[in-house]
């Protein structure tokens, strides 16, 4: 993969989406959003969970725990892989409030406020566990060492390579190949440049603080889209004939899309739904089981209007858009493909684990 495996979410002052910079619990750099240049900055814990254990991490059932938010798009990559793979039973899930504070993500959708597992109010207590003083940002999707209570990992580009073809003995009967061998470089061609230009890209235009920056990113962002567009007209995946983690990737940015980037980040040439292959793409994914099971609209509203005052002092939330068209027909099946290869799809949601439905949103 290029050297973009290692960015982690950040927004420079109080980083941005999936990661808060600790504060005070009266201060709000919330507000900071659109105002000052985006950059993404480099993970800083990267350590990986391996077969082999090199980092000191061996793949171990129960050992560990991922942190993420429902909100988060670079978070909800890992909510689909693990999904797909089956690997709820072998490493369990804290899911935070979609409303962070300058404390970082907090886990108050808890009983008691504290992470039933962790014992912890906020994800940052994992991190001082693992580096005293550690001044950068609290991001998710985060794997926390349960044991120890220390973060082992918030390298989410990694984190979701790693399910796929480190965590294998784990893996469920009939779990698909995510990360196919003989296809990982076109996979990565294909990642790098919706990496750059849509996950990244939407989030360059949201929280652009000149009009210049903000017209390069929507122009690169626009154009990366009508570019996928046309690569995915007669094909149903992006790569190969069965989903893979370029899908996933592509997926998480694209769910949100009407919901928050099209406004909330002025994404606003065109929605989503009036791209008749793209929106008939992703209603394909979204209706695969593992994929649209781990969307929650609620979270990702409430978090992007509310949090990012920056951009929307107000903190209102918007009532759309309709959500109905996502269970609708797509006919992406008379393209062919196989969604999950020779494998099988993933079982019933756990119950403890089921997402807002789209009616109550």
């Amino acid at each position: 993969m290029s050297d973009t495996g290692t960015d982690s979410d950040s927004h420079t002052g109080t980083g941005s989406g999936t990661e808060t910079t600790r504060g005070s619990a009266g201060s709000d750099g919330n507000t900071s959003y659109g105002h000052k240049p985006f950059k993404r900055s480099r993970s800083h814990f990267a350590d990986r969970i391996t077969a082999d254990g090199r980092d000191g991490w061996p793949v171990e059932a129960g050992r560990y725990r991922l942190v993420v938010s429902r909100a988060c798009p670079w978070a909800s990559r890992a909510l689909v892989s693990r999904r797909l793979l089956g690997l709820e039973d072998a490493l369990s899930l804290a899911v935070t409030d979609p409303i962070q504070d300058d404390r970082s993500w907090r886990f108050t959708l808890d009983p008691d406020g504290r992470d039933p597992v962790l014992g912890i109010r906020y994800l940052s207590e994992a991190y001082d566990a693992r580096e005293q003083d550690y001044p950068g940002g609290v991001s998710v999707p985060a794997i926390v060492d349960v044991p120890s209570g220390k973060l082992v990992t918030n390298d989410y580009q990694q984190i979701t390579l790693d399910l796929a073809t480190e965590w294998t003995a784990l893996h469920r009967p009939g779990a698909p190949d995510l990360y196919p061998e003989p296809l990982r470089a076109e996979i990565d061609e294909v990642m790098d440049g919706i990496y750059q230009d849509i996950n990244n890209g939407v989030y360059k235009a949201g929280f652009a603080s000149t009009q210049e920056d903000y017209a390069k990113a929507y122009t690169a962002l626009f154009a990366r889209l009508d570019q996928v567009s046309a690569r995915l007209a007669d094909r149903r995946y992006l790569v190969g004939d069965t989903i893979t983690e370029a899908d996933i990737r592509l997926f998480t940015t694209l769910v949100r899309f009407d919901a928050v980037y099209h406004g909330h980040f002025k994404c606003n040439r065109n929605k989503l739904t009036e791209d008749p292959v793209l929106w008939a793409y992703v209603r394909d994914l979204y209706q695969t089981p593992g994929f649209g099971d781990t969307v929650d609209f609620d979270h990702i509203k409430r978090h992007y209007y509310q949090v990012h005052t920056g951009i929307n002092p107000t903190g209102i939330v918007p009532l759309g858009p309709d959500l109905s068209g996502w269970t609708t027909p797509h006919h992406r099946e008379q393209l062919g493909g196989r969604p999950f290869g020779d494998g099988t799809p993933p079982g019933p949601v756990r119950e403890d684990e089921r997402v807002t439905p789209i009616d109550q949103v």
